[in-house]
């Protein structure tokens, strides 16, 4: 299977990445695959669902091996099933790489052209964000604020290391801290500018338009 252009969305659990990926998928070209999505769609009793669980329930990061099969494996049949082309769609990752060890893992699958990465400075937003969104969606992997906390620590250890794999040059950093919609305008911004200098002319003109609508005072 060929390698598939993806562009990452990245930052700390509770800093939006769900929210804003489906709405930048939803606006633009980008097809969004979220790993927290196909994780929680793993039937509970299979042998993935109980492995899944066994790590998530401590707010613990799954095996890179484990994370990139089940990954390989859904992107492989979305490709089978036509619903992604390698040759003219773009991927919108969230949720993978989350290690430095994954990062060369995926690039069987996926050739990363861009990183939006959504910084939130004060960790008491973060923690009050996840504890919310557990009362709205019952999120058992949220309700926990020790849970949280442990889920912080791995992303500060383990997670943000990623970024130092990729060259500064195809990184853009969001201030995460604002409005939805405003943290959404400035990453579609950011996403323009960036299929500007990428040779896919055919999706230019959809994504400025775009971002003039949802941005538009």
């Amino acid at each position: 299977m060929a390698k598939i252009p993806a562009v990452l969305i990245f930052g700390a659990p509770g800093s939006g990445k769900g929210t804003v990926g489906a709405k930048l998928a939803a606006t633009t070209a980008l097809k969004h695959i979220s790993t927290g999505d196909i994780f929680r769609g793993i039937a509970p009793s299979s042998e993935s669902g109980k492995l899944l669980a066994s790590y998530s329930s401590k707010g613990l990061l799954v095996p890179d091996e484990a994370t990139v099969e089940i990954f390989g494996r859904f992107i492989e049949g979305l490709v089978n099933t036509n619903k992604v082309n390698p040759d003219k769609d773009m991927l919108l990752l969230d949720g993978i790489p989350r290690t430095v060890a994954q990062v060369k893992l995926i690039e069987s699958v996926v050739d990363v052209k861009h990183i939006f990465v959504l910084d939130i400075k004060d960790e008491a937003t973060i923690v009050a964000r996840l504890l919310n969104r557990a009362k709205i969606e019952g999120r058992k992997d949220d309700a926990d604020e020790s849970v949280i906390k442990n889920r912080l620590k791995v992303y500060k250890e383990s997670t943000a290391k990623v970024l130092g794999k990729y060259n500064k040059k195809i990184v853009s950093h969001i201030v995460g801290d604002n409005t939805p919609d405003e943290v959404f305008c400035d990453v579609l911004k950011a996403y323009v500018d960036f299929m500007k200098s990428f040779n896919k002319p055919a999706k230019k003109a959809p994504a400025k338009k775009a971002c003039k609508k949802a941005c538009k005072k």
